[in-house]
Order: structure tokens, then C-alpha cells, then sequence
């Protein structure tokens, strides 16, 4: 069909128990075994970066508890059972891993369930319990590429839940719950390994990006190559495990100048410092080899905030025929946080949290009044309309 767009693969399935993970029914007292072709295409699909989840009616406490039994509990990121529609469910468990219901399979022997789901969500593949082998050689569960970090995603997921769930814990001590977690930033050249990756966080990331480029594998592979460009990137753990690959930066050495053309971060840790650590790093690596370091931005509606770190770090507006380039003004740089540990390429971040200031109260005498500048109806000219202070204009970081 002309237009059609092709159908994104599938990143999370979710199954029913009763009758399709396993045989019988659990609340009718039944001791049910798990299918053998339903375990196999679980270890199948974990393998290959495919998540499980639960959408089932009965008791959450007992269905818990048989999974665990059964050895099958750590294989699924998300356990809805109860008694709301399995539509619901499934909305739910898209909310909680921060999915697309279009990447989502659903599995169920009910006919009338899948046709429930489907009707809420056309989006949602259904299939009855009698496909549950043939679901790892069907094309929608094969992943166009497969790597390393692909393979730990559903670790990942369960260390990003069992983080989320002490940092709601921790209410008010938030800030100590942050600056325990023993943030460690590992940066290197990216290898061939790491390229899918980095295309993944230029296609997906926007808010903490600085210009927006997007750059498929063959442009990538291309720029590693090139002695005249540099491609970093960027992993995070902490106590609770690995976020994964969470930044990117691509850099020019154009001359004396080492010009970051890209530097993004995940969102995931938008609240870890990683963007000012990493950005910290490249500035360090540029100086260490005799260059003077550069960046690009390109203003977007969700980027500023790139650009609140770049002036931390030290960048000022500079002169360029690059358009949105600055570099790192001759006024000493805020101390970089968070700092890195070693001249190595690890880079530890502890977040510290300083309590709120108030605002501050200016002495009587600089207060505007009748007699001073400033003041409507002051005496000696000020306070009119076209006395008044207009808030400068945002200087443009290019000319």
C-alpha cells in the first residue's frame, strides 16, 4: 500500500496465565505446570531483548506466588492480575515501562479477551495460546540487530524499577538517596558494537540534545573511522546495576579546535548530573591534546537546558562562521558537578543537593523610592515609560 508505514517490532509481550502460560486454572485449586513450548519461547525472546509482562484475572498474591515457584517470576518486568479488563491491563503495563502499545503482543486462549483487547487497542498484536511456539520465527519477534546491552534489557528494567520504587521511598531524604547511589560514568570510543545504540539515542533523544543531528549506522561507522572525527559514548551504574549506554558525543578536530558537533543524554538521568559530567570530559579530553574546545547549539523548543550547560561549563557566544558555535569563555568556569575522579575515562558522580536559597532582599537604599531612578513618579525624570529598563536581548551564539 502506498504511505504505509512498516510495522514496528514487537518489545514487550504479554500473556495470560490460566489455560496459556500454564495448564488449569489457579483459582479453582489446580497445581498448573508451565507449558514447556511457552517457557522455551520466554528464554527465546529474553534472549533477544524481548520483554514479558502479565495481563491475567484471578488473584495477584497466588499468581505471584505460583510464578515464583515455577522459576518464571524473573523473567517478567510487569504483573497486572485482577479483575479490570485485560485492555486495561495492558495500558497500564505500557504506562509502567514507558512503551508504545504498537510494540506490544498480547497472548490469550479466550477468543473474547483478544477480541477485547483489540478493540481498545488496535495497535496490540493478539495471538491465541496455540502460537505460542512459533511466536521467536515469526519476523515481527526478530530484532533487525541484536547486541549486548539488547540482551540485558529486561536487567536493566527490573534494576530501573527496584530504583524508582527506594527513591519514592525515600519522600523528603531524597537527596541522600541520590548521593548514595554511587554514580559511575565510564566514557570511551565508540566500537562497532556501540554504533545501533548511538543511532537509537540520536533518533530518540530531543530534550537533552544540543543539535538535534540524527546520523544512521553507515554515517556513524564512517566517522570512526575518520581521524579527523571522534565518537564517544557514554555508560552509567550505580548500586542498583547498569542504565545502559545513556550519552553520545560526536566531535570534529577542525585544526586547533575540537568542535562538538553533538552531545545528548538520555533522559532516564536527566537528574543524575551525567550531561554536565560528560560534557566536563570532552572539554578536558580537547584541552589535554592542545585544542581549544568548541560546541555547536542549535536552539529547539525543548533544548534549552543543553544550553544552561554549556554556560555552566564555561562556553560563552563566540565569533564563528560555524553557525551556533561557542567556546569556553576566559572567565574561570563554574566547578564542574560532578567532578571527574582520575585523568581516566571514568567518572564518578555523587549528586549534592544544596537547600533552596531565598530570594535575595535588596537594602533599603537600592530600593527604588520617590527620590531615586526607577520609581513611577519619581522626581527628576525617571519612571516614565521610555525610562524604563528593557530586559537586553538574548544575544544570538552565532553570527
Amino acid at each position: 500500500m502506498s504511505g504505509a508505514t512498516e510495522p514496528v517490532g514487537v518489545k514487550c509481550v504479554v500473556w495470560d496465565l490460566d489455560d496459556t502460560l500454564w495448564d488449569g486454572v489457579l483459582l479453582e485449586g489446580d497445581v498448573p505446570r508451565a507449558r514447556t513450548e511457552v517457557v522455551d519461547t520466554l528464554r527465546t525472546l529474553d534472549g533477544r531483548g524481548i520483554l514479558h509482562a502479565v495481563a491475567s484475572r484471578g488473584d495477584h498474591d497466588r499468581a505471584v506466588a505460583h510464578l515464583r515457584e515455577l522459576g518464571l517470576l524473573d523473567y517478567f518486568v510487569h504483573v497486572e492480575v485482577g479483575w479490570d479488563a485485560k485492555s486495561v491491563a495492558v495500558s497500564r503495563t505500557a504506562a509502567a515501562l514507558n512503551l508504545n502499545p504498537d510494540s506490544f503482543a498480547f497472548v490469550d486462549n479466550d477468543p473474547s479477551e483478544r477480541d477485547e483487547v483489540a478493540d481498545a487497542l488496535p495497535m496490540v498484536r493478539c495471538y491465541p495460546d496455540s502460537a505460542a511456539a512459533d511466536l521467536p520465527d515469526r519476523p515481527e519477534f526478530v530484532p533487525e540487530r541484536l547486541t549486548g546491552e539488547s540482551r540485558r534489557r529486561r536487567v536493566m528494567y527490573q534494576a530501573e524499577q527496584r530504583r524508582r520504587v527506594d527513591e519514592e521511598r525515600a519522600g523528603a531524604h531524597r537527596a541522600e538517596f541520590l548521593a548514595g547511589l554511587d554514580l559511575v560514568m565510564t566514557v570511551r570510543r565508540a566500537r562497532e558494537e556501540d554504533l545501533e545504540r548511538a543511532r537509537e539515542l540520536t533518533v530518540r533523544t530531543h530534550q537533552l540534545n544540543t543539535t538535534g543531528r540524527t546520523y544512521s549506522m553507515e554515517q556513524l561507522r564512517t566517522l570512526c573511522a575518520d581521524p579527523r572525527h571522534e565518537i564517544l559514548v557514554a555508560a552509567l551504574t550505580d548500586r542498583y546495576g547498569s542504565y545502559g549506554t545513556i550519552g553520545l558525543a560526536v566531535s570534529e578536530l577542525a585544526g586547533d579546535d575540537h568542535v562538538l558537533t553533538l552531545l545528548l543524554m538520555s533522559c532516564r538521568v536527566v537528574s543524575r548530573g551525567a550531561g554536565s559530567a560528560l560534557l566536563h570530559h570532552v572539554v578536558a579530553r580537547a584541552r589535554a591534546a592542545g585544542r581549544r574546545p568548541c560546541a555547536e547549539f542549535v536552539p529547539s523548543s525543548v533544548n534549552r537546558i543543553m544550553l544552561v550547560n554549556l554556560r555552566f561549563a564555561g562556553f560563552a557566544p563566540a565569533g564563528s562562521a560555524r553557525a551556533s558555535c561557542c567556546s569556553p569563555s576566559t572567565r574561570p568556569p563554574r566547578p564542574p558537578r560532578p567532578r571527574p575522579t582520575s585523568a581516566s575515562s571514568t567518572v564518578t558522580t555523587r549528586r549534592r543537593h544544596r537547600p533552596p536559597t531565598r530570594p535575595h532582599r535588596r537594602a533599603a537604599d537600592e530600593r527604588p523610592g520617590p527620590d531615586r531612578p526607577g520609581c513611577p513618579g519619581a522626581r527628576g525624570g525617571g519612571g516614565g515609560a521610555a525610562d524604563r529598563r528593557r530586559p537586553a536581548r538574548r544575544r544570538p551564539l552565532a553570527a
